[in-house]
């Protein structure tokens, strides 16, 4: 199921809590009061999971200007996202769904086509809550990472103000 069919617009955002690359967790609830963008991406040092987590850490301080948190989430280790954050110098926090239960609550773990095969798979793809814990925007399937972060902080400031 597409996230745009099982996420909408003005509904509750799923719960969650996941443990960071810094150590310990964080849930939703942490949250509160605060934009949150949380974007899932496949994996750890790929082209295109490094550049979209390299854009989202460049914005950062626009996005820090709207109260936004900015937060990727895949299956890899919560060691894996360390060494990550650590060699690329990201900014972003990054959680661990080694399970997908995140991922599947949130539509991001869906059948995909690879070398011909069928299999699950993280679809790369952002929500962004607002400060109520409310779902503000989807972005289903993001079929190009490079310039993904800059449209999602264009739909911040624009809900935002």
């Amino acid at each position: 199921m597409a996230p745009s069919s099982k996420l909408v617009v003005g509904d509750p955002a799923p719960h969650f809590v996941l443990p960071s690359a810094e150590g310990g967790e964080v849930s939703l609830s942490q949250l509160k009061g605060k934009w949150v963008v949380l974007y899932f991406y496949p994996r750890d040092n790929t082209p295109g999971c490094t550049t979209e987590a390299m854009e989202f850490t460049e914005l950062l301080p626009e996005f820090d200007r709207h109260d936004a948190v900015v937060l990727g989430v895949s299956r890899d280790s919560p060691a894996s996202h360390r060494k990550f954050s650590e060699k690329r110098g990201l900014g972003v926090g990054l959680l661990s769904d080694e399970e997908t239960t995140v991922m599947q609550s949130y539509g991001a773990w869906q059948m995909k086509k690879q070398c011909g095969k069928e299999c699950m798979g993280t679809v790369r793809s952002t929500v962004l809550i607002d400060p109520r814990g409310k779902i503000a925007h989807v972005w289903p399937k993001v079929t190009r990472a490079a310039g993904h972060a800059g449209q999602v902080l264009d739909t911040l400031k624009a809900q935002a103000g």
